[in-house]
């Protein structure tokens, strides 16, 4: 059984380890490292670059509205691929006239 000098420790013990677990969640988290701006996104990153959904982004894909490269199995978006099918949708249609 313990004494009485033995569970005082004990119990001082924990308030000090209760007192160290609030001031470490108290401290706010280190910052992150800045991530730079990828050139080539995910297919589901350019699509929400774009402002579309995913599968219309694979449609664009396909039909080579927007083009794509192969880095061995992975399928990637240049950012700039992107941009350019955005200029090219928003310029005025010159066929139209």
């Amino acid at each position: 059984m313990a004494t009485a000098a033995e569970i005082a420790q004990l119990a001082a013990t924990l308030a000090k380890l209760a007192e160290t677990l609030a001031d470490r969640e108290a401290q706010p988290p280190a910052p992150a490292r800045p991530t730079p701006e990828r050139r080539l996104l995910t297919v589901e990153e350019a699509a929400e670059y774009l402002g579309v959904g995913r599968t219309l982004m694979y449609q664009l894909i396909k039909n080579d509205e927007i083009r794509t490269v192969q880095i061995h199995r992975l399928r990637r978006v240049p950012r700039e691929a992107v941009d350019e099918y955005a200029n090219r949708i928003q310029a005025p249609n010159v066929d139209a006239a």
